[in-house]
């Protein structure tokens, strides 16, 4: 049990220097160093490192285990998935959802609706939501865990393009309008919506990444 519990330690906080860019892209990630970092053995530290490649934010390099780097490119892979994963989840969603999945959708746009655009980090946590419910209305478990894991690889750009003027509203928008098509069983058009939706994500993130 301590094992696990000292996993799961060094798991969370590693993931979080990841995230928060205290290890920049392309550092290298030494067992030894971060054992002496986080006050542990190499084990967990290397376990943790096995448990982050899977989640694709670190990568085998020449000197061993380093974070992953950043990439336009990368950028389009991550997107080319997710558009169709997304479009695919909407589509099954509105053919599949039951009426608690209508209930989680709208509280989760509605708390989405509430968050203050001056907390970047509430409102890209209020639209994952809103996702996260059409997801589990899809009742496609493949579907839920390959998105789960392309927004692990999102995690390494933590700019939220909720923040570019406009957007946010723009997304706000989008969504009630897939919500709608969601709820009245409109397959065709929550798959069409849910695609222009994150089209116009992708777009938005290459010009984050542009910009930084």
């Amino acid at each position: 049990m301590k094992e696990m519990a000292a996993l799961s330690e060094v798991y969370e906080r590693l993931r979080g220097e990841i995230v928060d860019g205290t290890f920049d892209a392309g550092a290298n990630l030494v067992e030894l160093a971060l054992a002496e970092r986080y006050g542990t053995s190499r084990t967990p530290i290397r376990e943790a490192l096995r448990r982050l490649q899977q989640d694709g934010l670190v990568e085998r390099g020449d000197r061993g285990m380093r974070v992953r780097s950043r990439s336009p490119e990368e950028i389009l892979e991550i997107y080319e998935v997710r558009i169709a994963l997304e479009a695919t989840a909407a589509l099954a969603a509105a053919t599949r959802h039951s009426d608690f999945d209508l209930i989680r959708i709208h509280k989760a746009q509605s708390a989405m609706d509430a968050v203050s655009q001056e907390d970047p980090a509430a409102m890209a946590s209020a639209n994952r939501a809103v996702h996260e419910a059409i997801w589990t209305a899809s009742h496609n478990g493949t579907v839920v865990d390959l998105l789960t894991r392309l927004n692990n690889h999102l995690t390494r750009y933590p700019a939220t393009t909720l923040e570019i003027p406009g957007r946010w509203a723009e997304a706000l928008a989008e969504h009630h309008e897939l919500i709608q098509a969601i709820e009245s069983r409109d397959a065709d058009r929550a798959g069409a919506l849910a695609r222009t939706h994150m089209t116009k994500a992708r777009d938005l993130r290459l010009q984050l990444y542009r910009e930084a």
